[in-house]
């Protein structure tokens, strides 16, 4: 009998990718021994409204550099290419109808999001195709999020990653300000963003 393909799809704007995205995805693939783990750019995400988000391409390009070396991580452009404002409702859906109903889908969402997951467009259909895996620091308080996840009908599971502290916010400041970003996020992708020019002008 073929085994079910167990499919961790890591999403998120990366803006840049940096390690607290890196290490969150390899700890998923191994607490919940995924096959692997698909990286989902977004493309024109509904929720970064409030500033200039970088180019897909250059996002997708980042993610990739800083992924490659990595046997069983890979990236999709599923997002990138698809017209118009990106939902994980739609991404999910789409993949859950390329891999069939056998696979097992798990969505895997940093602290950031995870609280704003159950004012996601139909977020309700989420618990239909996939498990959500909700990636936070040490000690931040999801009770309040899990009790109305279960309220919802939401499957979440919750994931302790403590380089989730890094950000990409504080990331693009240190870049526009010249500030060291050694450490936080592969050199390739920090190497790419310099010679792209994509944080010099600010945030």
């Amino acid at each position: 009998m073929r085994k079910r393909l167990r499919l961790g799809i890591m999403g998120g704007t990366f803006d840049p990718i940096h390690y607290g995205h890196l290490v969150t995805a390899d700890e998923a693939l191994v607490q919940f021994n995924l096959d692997r783990v698909l990286f989902m750019p977004t493309g024109e995400p509904a929720r970064k409204t409030h500033r200039q988000v970088t180019s897909a391409e250059h996002r997708y390009l980042m993610t990739v550099i800083a992924t490659a070396s990595h046997p069983d991580f890979a990236v999709s452009r599923l997002e990138v290419d698809r017209p118009g404002v990106t939902y994980t409702v739609d991404t999910m859906l789409e993949l859950r109808s390329i891999h069939g109903p056998d696979a097992e889908l798990f969505f895997i969402t940093g602290a950031d999001a995870v609280l704003d997951i159950l004012t996601w467009k139909d977020s309700h259909r989420l618990a239909d195709v996939c498990t959500l895996i909700a990636a936070t620091r040490p000690g931040h308080d999801l009770a309040e999020f899990s009790r109305h996840a279960a309220e919802a009908g939401l499957a979440v599971e919750v994931m302790e990653v403590p380089a989730l502290a890094i950000s990409s916010t504080d990331i693009r400041e240190r870049m526009a300000s010249r500030r060291p970003v050694r450490y936080l996020l592969p050199e390739a992708v920090a190497t790419y963003a310099e010679k792209n020019a994509l944080y010099r002008g600010g945030l």
